[in-house]
């Protein structure tokens, strides 16, 4: 068999690591690109915004890309696809709301001319090249996600993407069981399973506690509410916007990359807020504090987020105030945990709870 007769899968990040995730499947010398992710700073890297993926290889061999495929809308799926489509001149084919967080990351970057984007519908199949891609759906913390199911002359490969086996997930659309099992009886050459916690044992809880607590939350705070998560996390938006419907809040969203997501997503119908609960973070400033909640991004320490700035004093629009009761509403990633150990410090300093 020739060289260029095999499947090659080349793995140009994300593998053994969380983050800048991007791999590379290649048969008869054309290529598939799944996912384009960055990498958030270790501690000592001083001056570093965000790591993407060592893709010299791609950009070496960009006229052979067929297309870049993505799975999902985080920033470590989706965080370098600017730089990527800067040098490789291939279509991207994602889900209607990857897609839409795609566009705003273009167009803030100036890059909206040169992408070619194609939507695909969980469930649909795609030629790309020598490879054909079937999406199914998976569960996740963001709506939209999709695994994939690639065949080649080499035979089927699974690509999970990040996965969650979440029963009653937020957005009622569970991960698509009847595709696998389907996968199973066809018979898998290869199953590339994607999960930041698969080597804890146990079954990892479904979104849906979190409602509970942010009501407990909601209910003992004497002040404004500030609720920090990843500028993609749309289910958690949903979350916390539900619990101030709840509990008679009103709801801002605070920083560029949080306002713009929670645009896309509401005009794309997968984030539902009434309108008397959202309001501007210029009226939500000018609101009695109890009846405020903020959310913003900064749960992983990020120096220049809104909560890294609100940690240090440097938030233009407002800062802390003793009353204040904060939420970092996620894990924290691997490797991330001095960081937001020292801005929690930094926040409590300042009078927060």
């Amino acid at each position: 068999m020739s060289k260029e007769q095999k499947l090659r899968i080349i793995p140009i990040g994300g593998l053994g690591e969380v983050g800048k995730n991007m791999m590379a499947y290649e048969y008869g010398g054309r290529i598939l690109v799944v996912d384009a992710g960055l990498m958030f700073p270790d501690n000592d890297m001083l001056g570093v915004d965000y790591i993407i993926p060592d893709f010299q290889y791609i950009r070496d061999n960009a006229k052979r890309v067929d297309g870049i495929i993505i799975t999902h809308g985080h920033e470590d799926h989706i965080g370098a696809i600017q730089h990527l489509l800067a040098v490789v001149p291939a279509p991207v084919y994602a889900t209607p709301l990857t897609r839409g967080l795609i566009e705003v990351k273009l167009a803030r970057n100036g890059l909206s001319n040169k992408a070619e984007l194609r939507t695909v519908q969980a469930g649909e199949t795609v030629r790309i090249g020598p490879f054909q891609v079937e999406t199914f759906h998976v569960c996740h913390s963001i709506p939209d996600a999709i695994g994939l199911g690639i065949t080649t002359p080499a035979g089927l490969i699974v690509h999970t993407g990040d996965f969650k086996f979440d029963q009653t997930p937020v957005d009622n659309w569970p991960t698509d069981f009847a595709k696998l099992a389907e996968f199973s009886a066809r018979g898998v050459a290869v199953l590339l399973g994607d999960s930041t916690n698969a080597e804890r044992p146990g079954w990892t809880p479904s979104e849906r506690v979190i409602g509970p607590a942010f009501d407990e939350v909601f209910l003992s705070a004497p002040g404004r509410i500030i609720i920090a998560t990843f500028a993609s996390l749309i289910a958690r938006m949903q979350q916390v916007a539900d619990a101030a419907v709840r509990n008679g809040r009103k709801m801002a969203f605070v920083g560029t990359s949080m306002v713009d997501n929670a645009k896309i997503a509401q005009k794309m119908g997968y984030l539902d807020i009434p309108e008397k609960t959202l309001v501007s973070l210029e009226e939500a400033l000018h609101l009695p504090d109890k009846d405020v909640v903020l959310m913003c991004t900064g749960s992983q320490g990020e120096p220049s987020s809104i909560i890294g700035r609100l940690a240090t004093g440097t938030n233009r629009q407002f800062d802390v105030e003793a009353g204040d009761t904060i939420v970092l509403s996620s894990h924290p990633i691997p490797g991330n945990e001095e960081a937001i150990s020292k801005t929690i410090n930094r926040l409590m300093r300042r009078g927060g709870h």
